[in-house]
């Protein structure tokens, strides 16, 4: 599975839990940083083990307008010496262009992202990956999980959270834009590596997004990510993506 799934799937197994947010006292900022960069090269050294294809479904609610529906299709394509996630918009009456994004990635080299809208196709490097993904609150940086490839990764302290201990892992963009993010903090599970929660913040250090899992079903002993939401707290606009699980029903 594409690895911003990937790493989401592990946190499942206590999501139910209350949230809880006791932690050890921050890190001395030697140990910070090289505890941080240890992470980002563990979590950019993740291959998925296969290919995949699944399907979903992306709900946009933008404040005070009637929620949107895009059908998509995610695919992953392993190769050699990297992976290929693509994220696709599919035809449904009324829709808007069609929007296909894909994302290469090799460990700890720059991802490399193109976008295709209404046929047109371009290449995306830097802050135009804060764009959106299909009109959604999913930005494109999101969806390559860009933040990892930042310069500046520290963490912060241990801390429980949702139930789960994780590492607090702080990314700070080197050059935010006026609209994008300047920093990340994401709760990482101490076992799995699964993002647990993530936050983003803008350039006055606002809160701007906030992502987190939110449903998981189990399937031959193993847990599946069947939606994850993310939310841009300053437009009060959120979208879900929603998979169709192999299990689920028509």
């Amino acid at each position: 599975m594409m690895r911003w799934f990937a790493l989401l799937l592990c946190s499942a197994l206590t999501l139910a839990a209350a949230q809880v947010r006791l932690g050890t006292p921050p890190l001395e900022p030697a140990e910070s940083v090289k505890e941080g960069r240890e992470l980002v090269a563990k979590l950019l050294a993740q291959q998925p083990a296969e290919e995949m294809t699944n399907f979903g479904w992306l709900e946009i609610r933008h404040s005070h307008s009637p929620e949107i529906t895009i059908p998509v299709k995610f695919r992953v394509e392993v190769e050699p010496t990297r992976w290929v996630s693509v994220y696709e918009t599919l035809p449904t009456n009324g829709a808007t262009a069609a929007v296909k994004l894909t994302v290469v990635h090799s460990g700890e080299a720059p991802n490399q992202y193109t976008l295709v809208t209404a046929g047109k196709k371009k290449e995306l490097t830097g802050n135009e990956t804060m764009s959106p993904f299909a009109g959604s609150d999913f930005w494109v940086a999101d969806l390559g999980l860009e933040f990892f490839h930042w310069p500046e990764q520290k963490v912060l302290k241990h801390q429980m959270r949702r139930g789960r201990p994780c590492k607090v892992l702080e990314s700070i963009n080197p050059t935010p834009a006026t609209n994008g993010y300047a920093r990340v903090v994401s709760w990482i599970d101490n076992e799995t590596g699964g993002i647990v929660m993530a936050e983003a913040y803008d350039v006055h250090d606002d809160l701007l997004k906030e992502f987190e899992p939110k449903s998981f079903k189990k399937i031959n002993g193993q847990w599946e990510l069947r939606e994850m939401q993310i939310i841009n707290d300053q437009t009060d606009s959120r979208t879900r993506i929603e998979f169709k699980l192999n299990s689920d029903q028509d």
